[in-house]
């Protein structure tokens, strides 16, 4: 009879909280990414991370919380590319230039977190829904802030452009990760800011 030890023997080494915090949150990524929210198993994500279950419980007590602390962390960190690109510079051009190369340099980086954040199997969950218009609107209401300052426009109008140049990145950002090979992110973001800019540059500036 076979004396090696058992797969527990594999298992990562005891690591301070937040570290481990953070494996286990790169492991549900892969795991989640692959086979979306209702096909990822916490075993799976045990296994990947190479903890045991009851580690992994000790952190995430259930799928749905392991994927929702894991939406956070990922749509702060695309709300923090998103500010300081908008505060990158004074030139209004500029702005949107950055702006648009920050968005889809995040997916360009990582597809399976963007993926996760705006293709998601659980996207009708309440709690999933309000996270992802929490960002949506608070991207919206940062460019629409920029706007309103810089044009005669009330404040209400400049929260539509502010939705309609949030839309914009995204909807076209999706497009090109699906397309990518076609076209370089240098040439994607700038025909998208160089659209952008043609119609908001169009508004008379505030004297």
């Amino acid at each position: 009879m076979s004396t090696e030890p058992r797969a527990a023997s594999v298992r990562s080494p005891r690591l301070p909280r937040d570290e481990r915090r953070a494996q286990l949150l790169s492991a549900a990524l892969e795991v989640f990414a692959a086979n979306g929210y209702h096909g990822a198993a916490m075993d799976d994500i045990a296994e990947t991370a190479q903890v045991s279950k009851p580690v992994l419980y000790q952190h995430f007590p259930s799928k749905r919380e392991l994927y929702l602390a894991l939406l956070d962390s990922h749509l702060a960190t695309l709300e923090e590319l998103m500010k300081t690109a908008l505060g990158s510079t004074s030139d209004n051009r500029e702005r949107v230039r950055a702006v648009m190369r920050a968005y889809y340099e995040f997916i360009a980086k990582d597809d399976k977190a963007h993926r996760l954040v705006f293709e998601s199997d659980l996207v009708n969950d309440p709690d999933v829904a309000s996270r992802l218009e929490n960002f949506n609107r608070g991207f919206a209401e940062a460019i629409a802030r920029v706007i309103a300052a810089d044009t005669k426009l009330p404040m209400v109008e400049a929260q539509l452009l502010g939705r309609s140049l949030a839309g914009m990145a995204q909807v076209s950002a999706r497009y090109w990760l699906e397309t990518s090979g076609d076209l370089p992110i240098d040439v994607a973001s700038d025909l998208v800011s160089r659209l952008a800019w043609r119609g908001i540059s169009r508004f008379p500036k505030e004297a």
